[in-house]
């Protein structure tokens, strides 16, 4: 009975829609719909229907006879509608409205995750994100953590940076799982291609060394020069000794003054005190650092300094290493950015 119905009620629609395409509908199909300078946002509802769309617009004003358009989208074939948020633009008709409803053009929103963010930037600004909603998972580190099946001591580094773009109505955790995911797959790519004599066990150790890189330096042609300066001093058994594991591992206890205290101070993040890679990554690394941290600049340096312009000097002996800290960092009370230290092997 109800197809019946439905039948009876379709060919009621094509009738009508054949006269009053003929009379009134189709030359109006192509006039500008009155929508504002700024254009119209519209919210498809998850199962909303066109013709139900429709009657709200014009219950808002903004069309007429919803059954012409109705019977218009039927001949053409564009009755189907994607649910999510539409920005209209000012000037459309009801033709482009109904194909932009029926091709799904939602809109778009974009949000940059930076190189060189912790886990805890990142996941804020995730959740700031314009039309994000915010979860009860994604509402601090550790329930985040447990969201995309990791410990929170073990989440850190796991977030790819980049710009990520999304639908109104998407979860923080949605978004903060598709940049776990994209870590995953770039570092399990660049794997691939890896160099030889690393001293890494596995691909997390990997990404541990490439935080380090992503801290040390902006210049991205010197991020393989730093990673072959770290691999040689791992593969000689020489401590890291670099300042960013130092800052990461004293927190928020850190105010931006890094002193020779901090530097003895023991954590399983100084690198000044420990053997070997820090536990964790320190930093979201993007896909040059990881890159680097598996194909590092073959040479002999193993110490370098900061010329205090973003720039790093290397050196293979401690001798000049030394001579070289007194020429850049002698030279100026400025905070930057250390090497493995002077007279330290």
């Amino acid at each position: 009975m109800e197809s019946v119905e439905a039948v009876i009620w379709w060919a009621g629609i094509g009738l009508l829609g054949c006269s009053c395409l003929s009379i009134r509908g189709k030359g109006s199909l192509g006039i500008p719909l009155p929508i504002a300078q700024d254009g119209l946002t519209l919210q498809v509802e998850k199962g909303g229907s066109l013709s139900r769309t429709l009657r709200s617009l014009q219950g808002e004003g903004i069309i007429q006879w919803p059954q012409i358009l109705l019977a218009y989208a039927y001949w053409e074939g564009t009755t189907e509608i994607h649910s999510g948020e539409y920005l209209v633009p000012f000037g459309s008709n009801a033709r482009d409205l109904i194909a932009r409803l029926n091709r799904g053009e939602v809109t778009r929103y974009r949000i940059t995750l930076l190189e060189g963010w912790t886990f805890r930037q990142a996941l804020r600004q995730i959740r700031s994100g314009e039309r994000i909603v915010q979860s009860e998972e994604g509402s601090n580190v550790s329930a985040a953590a447990r969201a995309l099946g990791l410990k929170e001591d073990e989440v850190e580094g796991w977030i790819f940076p980049d710009t990520y773009v999304y639908r109104s109505g998407t979860t923080d955790i949605e978004l903060l799982r598709q940049a776990y995911d994209r870590m995953q797959k770039v570092l399990d790519e660049e794997w691939q291609s890896k160099g030889d004599d690393l001293p890494y066990k596995s691909p997390y150790e990997a990404l541990i060394m490439a935080s380090i890189i992503e801290k040390e330096t902006g210049q991205p042609s010197e991020r393989s020069e730093i990673a072959g300066v770290f691999v040689r001093r791992l593969n000689k058994g020489m401590r890291l000794q670099t300042d960013p594991t130092v800052i990461y591992g004293l927190g928020e206890d850190f105010d931006g003054n890094l002193t020779r205290t901090h530097l003895r101070q023991a954590t399983p993040y100084n690198t000044y005190v420990i053997n070997g890679l820090p536990p964790t990554p320190i930093a979201l690394p993007g896909r040059a650092a990881i890159r680097a941290a598996l194909n590092p600049k073959p040479g002999k340096s193993l110490y370098f300094v900061g010329k205090g312009d973003g720039s790093h000097h290397f050196s293979a002996t401690l001798t000049e290493h030394n001579r070289a800290v007194r020429e850049y960092q002698l030279k100026r009370r400025a905070d930057y950015r250390s090497s493995p230290a002077k007279g330290k092997n």
